[in-house]
């Protein structure tokens, strides 16, 4: 591995991550002991220690603090070659004993700068190390093998958009705790990502190339194939999957339950600041193929030459074709405007949820989740502390959080929301507007009006880091859920504090996982969500439900 990937035994949790259960806590969680004779071991590895079956063959991994783990196993082929574009092809079976030890390859993305902006590495405390094209790669968190019970299944999707991310790019992303809270098996994965993943050729190539622009998200369903074929073996339950995602990793949820090659092989949804109603337009997405093999000089009649040449060099002439693309079609477009997931009418058949919820995802129960401020643009520079309402305005007339700004509605915007919210600052109202819940709402609308019942909630817990200018950002709520807050240090700050709403949010995520619903967790009763009321929970220190509120404020957004 490069000098950049973690120490071995730090990913093992001999740092910060050790504190989180110790020895003591094991020896008294139902369905865990530690061997005996062991004289307190934490972390067993051998031959004969954590070797379970797959359909392909025999894998060993370790246990650690009682926790099996399986990492880095394939569960498809290499995609390089004359696999790139193509659908994924299942891996070759192997006769000797698969080492589990370690996640597998980052899939192709741009790792230049990865580390060079000091706060992010910091805080995020990325993970990022080899990166190739033999990227289809699952992870297996399990508090036993081979034991015939069934337990509920978390399958995690990483975000990142559609262009970046790895299933533990952050330490926050690790299942131990969460499969030792609850009795539970946790699942992350890799999977193709950017041009390599969602450049759809099919208007150059044809039929050969009909997949390219979704192989990204056909993925996806591969791994989640192989835990309907495999996940018995590890503990788990093929009957009781849960998918989950943030950011563009809740956009892969949304769309996943819009796949007809999806449907069944997931039964409950989780989508964490994801929020997202439309895929790639097919017009568009094949406009962007064409550009690609026109900037690589090549016609329909060599698009092998595409398929041969190394991926950096591929990579470097899809982006530049995406840039160029991009600038012709003028702001707005979001993730969406670059290599994404496309509604071919076939692998995707419309768009998730516009107008209506697609008919694959009536019956799957949804958790729709956002973060209060996802964005705060002072974390790093207290100066911006001292910003005016009005410098906020001009601030979000051209650029708000992830998306365009507000234009000439950007004032009124402003306005409403710090009327709706008067005790919050200018700082605090400008990552209010630019963190705006209006996609969560759109998107919960639509599934509500679908047989399946939709939780909603607000993330608005502050951690106490960088002077109280961190706020509840973008990532921050993971590490909760996964019941990972002394794990993931610089998101928390650790301790009793962010321990307490953990153990809450954990179980009420656990209960879904179980039943379809959050309820009976820890949190407060938490009331399905109708278009009427809005009903939202909202996640903090004293968690409470309230009906949508920041409505009156979002009547000044642009639609």
């Amino acid at each position: 591995m490069k000098a950049n990937r973690r120490d071995f035994m730090q990913a093992l949790g001999t740092g910060s991550a050790g504190l989180a259960v110790g020895a003591a806590a094991l020896t008294t969680s139902p369905g865990i002991a530690l061997a005996k004779g062991n004289d307190g071991q934490l972390l067993q590895v051998g031959d004969n220690i954590a070797v379970a079956n797959t359909q392909y063959g025999k894998v060993r991994g370790y246990i650690l603090r009682g926790i099996h783990h399986f990492l880095g196993m394939p569960y498809g082929a290499d995609t390089s070659g004359a696999n790139r574009f193509m659908p994924p092809r299942k891996p070759a079976p192997w006769t000797n004993v698969y080492p589990a030890l370690f996640y597998g390859n980052s899939a192709p993305q741009n790792m230049d700068n990865r580390y060079a902006n000091q706060f992010a590495s910091f805080r995020d405390h990325w993970n990022y190390g080899d990166v190739s094209e033999d990227c289809l790669r699952i992870n297996v968190m399990t508090p036993a093998i081979n034991d015939g019970k069934k337990r509920p299944v978390l399958f995690w999707i990483h975000g990142g958009g559609f262009t970046a991310g790895n299933a533990i790019e952050q330490d926050g992303y690790g299942g131990e705790n969460f499969a030792r809270l609850g009795n539970a098996v946790f699942c992350s994965i890799n999977h193709r990502l950017g041009p390599l993943g969602f450049c759809n050729l099919a208007g150059v190539g044809g039929e050969k190339f009909a997949a390219s622009g979704n192989v990204g998200m056909m993925d996806i369903v591969a791994s989640l194939e192989w835990v309907r074929d495999n996940i018995a073996n590890f503990g788990g339950d093929p009957g009781n999957v849960t998918i989950m995602g943030q950011s563009g990793g809740g956009a892969k949820v949304c769309i996943l339950t819009a796949m007809p090659s999806a449907k069944g092989l997931f039964h409950k949804a989780v989508v964490l600041s994801g929020a997202s109603r439309r895929s790639g337009e097919k017009a568009f997405s094949e406009k962007l193929g064409a550009a690609v093999v026109k900037e690589a000089g090549l016609t329909a009649s060599d698009l092998e030459k595409l398929q041969a040449m190394p991926w950096k060099e591929f990579y470097a002439i899809a982006t530049k074709a995406q840039q160029a693309v991009a600038r012709e079609a003028g702001p707005g477009g979001g993730m969406m405007r670059g290599f994404s997931p496309v509604v071919d009418g076939t692998i995707l058949p419309q768009h998730p949820y516009d107008p209506v919820g697609a008919p694959t995802a009536a019956n799957v129960p949804m958790i729709i989740s956002s973060v209060e401020n996802e964005q705060s643009p002072s974390w790093t520079d207290s100066s911006l502390e001292a910003i005016t309402l009005a410098d906020v305005a001009e601030k979000v007339k051209l650029r708000a959080g992830f998306g365009a700004g507000f234009g000439d509605k950007a004032k009124d915007v402003v306005e409403s929301y710090a009327k709706a919210f008067p005790g919050k600052t200018p700082a605090e109202i400008w990552s209010l507007v630019s963190s705006n819940r209006q996609s969560v709402v759109a998107l919960a609308d639509v599934k509500s009006k679908q047989p399946a019942p939709v939780f909603v909630d607000w993330f608005t817990w502050q951690p106490p880091l960088f002077d109280g200018r961190a706020r509840a950002f973008h990532c921050v709520d993971i590490c909760f859920w996964f019941y990972n807050t002394d794990v993931m240090l610089t998101h928390t700050g650790g301790g009793p504090r962010p321990k307490a709403l953990s153990t809450k949010m954990a179980g009420a995520l656990l209960q879904f996982m179980k039943t379809g619903d959050p309820n009976g967790g820890g949190l407060p009763t938490w009331p399905k969500y109708t278009s009427a009321k809005g009903e939202t929970m909202v996640l903090d220190d004293a968690c409470k439900v309230e009906n949508d509120p920041d409505r009156e404020a979002r009547k000044a957004l642009p639609s």
